[in-house]
């Protein structure tokens, strides 16, 4: 009988769901206050179990990353690949459908949005050093690329910096939802995510000039 695979559940439907809550509840507090401020007692306390039964599926912080990476992070940044790499990806349409992606992950997920702007837009952000050294950039590379033959072929304004597009995109979804509850204190309700992307969208095709 070959080893249990780390983090891994064991013992049927049971050990499948306290593994699920664990994951959910290191991804809530990762975005609540960071990776490295979150040690996996205070992951066992808020999930309701024990250090030890932690442990039983996570050995490490280090591990229980690497499982988010796999199980959580790469199918969503999978879905967002293959909009660049569709035959017939266009640029505003691509971006466009990117933008609305980016919303309705971060409506979908509540950790998404924090998680990502602590994370992986910061520098000094665990989670970003993590899938850069596991998974490389590649993906990154090759959608800067078709961003730029898009422009070499006049479907891109030129004035557009390809490096600068993503950080804001980022700025344009993740960093509203992600401030949510400090700016609905501020000034009340705020958007839904049918407003936000229908926001989002008016600046990216039409910018600042009235209609």
């Amino acid at each position: 009988m070959s080893p249990r695979k780390p983090g891994r559940p064991a013992g049927g439907a049971k050990g499948a769901d306290r593994r699920a809550l664990l994951l959910e509840t290191a991804l809530t507090l990762f975005a609540r206050q960071g990776i490295a401020d979150t040690p996996l007692t205070l992951i066992a306390r808020e999930a309701g179990v024990t250090p030890a039964m932690l442990h039983y599926y996570f050995n490490t912080r280090e591990q229980l990353l690497d499982v988010l990476i796999e199980e959580r992070f790469l199918p969503i940044r999978a879905s967002f690949r293959n909009l660049f790499q569709h035959p017939d990806a266009d640029p505003v349409t691509t971006l466009t459908q990117l933008a609305e992606q980016f919303i309705d992950i971060s409506f979908k997920h509540a950790w998404f949005a924090p998680l990502w702007v602590r994370e992986i837009i910061s520098d000094s952000g665990m989670l970003k050093k993590r899938m850069e050294e596991h998974y490389g950039d590649s993906q990154r590379k090759a959608s800067l690329q078709c961003l730029v033959r898009w422009q070499e072929e006049g479907k891109l304004n030129a004035d557009i910096n390809p490096e600068l597009i993503f950080i804001s995109l980022f700025g344009l979804t993740f960093l509203p939802v992600a401030s949510a509850r400090v700016l609905s204190q501020a000034q009340g309700n705020q958007p839904d995510a049918s407003q936000l992307a229908k926001h989002v969208v008016a600046l990216l095709l039409n910018g600042l000039r009235p209609q």
